[in-house]
């Protein structure tokens, strides 16, 4: 009992000094683009505390505002989990995060923060940036529309010119099969 309340208590004085201190901006609030663009928005990790923050991981999530569009964290973002190096009193750290806008609609993404040692607290976050991802309509999707029509219109005039040939072959004028 007596080594569950000392465990219990110095869980409670360590963990939160971990992340005391610790805040999370983000470059903007929202993004406006078009599906199959790649965006990047950073976010600044600050330590305000007294102490060297360290033993950090950032991790970015994505999630669907509509409740209409399909979020795999992995294809939005390959790079979505940073390990951070110490931080020192009133210091900060910038990252980068490169996205890919997957499917349009609208998602917001958000930076956690958060030790390491993966103890039970609450992690740090971010503000979330709106993310709306417009859908892109074209005629001409990735070059394809003279393949598309080039084609069935080369087998058409193929096959036109071949039952031109057979009738002009079939057609035998008159008085030259000898009658």
């Amino acid at each position: 009992m007596i080594l569950a309340l000392v465990l219990g208590a110095l869980l409670l004085t360590v963990v939160p000094a971990a992340r005391a201190g610790v805040t999370v901006s983000n470059d903007r609030r929202a993004i406006a683009t078009k599906l199959g663009h790649k965006f990047v928005f950073h976010s600044t990790i600050r330590n305000d505390g007294a102490t060297t923050a360290s033993g950090l991981v950032a991790h970015l999530n994505v999630v669907d505002l509509s409740g209409h569009t399909y979020v795999d964290p992995e294809d939005w973002s390959s790079h979505r989990t940073r390990y951070l190096a110490t931080i020192a009193p009133s210091g900060s750290t910038t990252l980068a995060w490169p996205m890919n806008a997957v499917n349009s609609g609208t998602i917001g993404v958000y930076v956690a923060v958060l030790p390491r040692s993966g103890a039970p607290v609450p992690p740090t976050t971010g503000p979330t940036v709106r993310v709306r991802i417009q859908d892109r309509k074209t005629l001409n999707s990735g070059g394809i529309l003279p393949l598309a029509l080039g084609i069935p219109g080369a087998l058409g005039l193929l096959a036109l010119s071949v039952r031109s040939r057979r009738r002009r072959t079939r057609m035998v004028p008159v008085g030259e099969d000898g009658l």
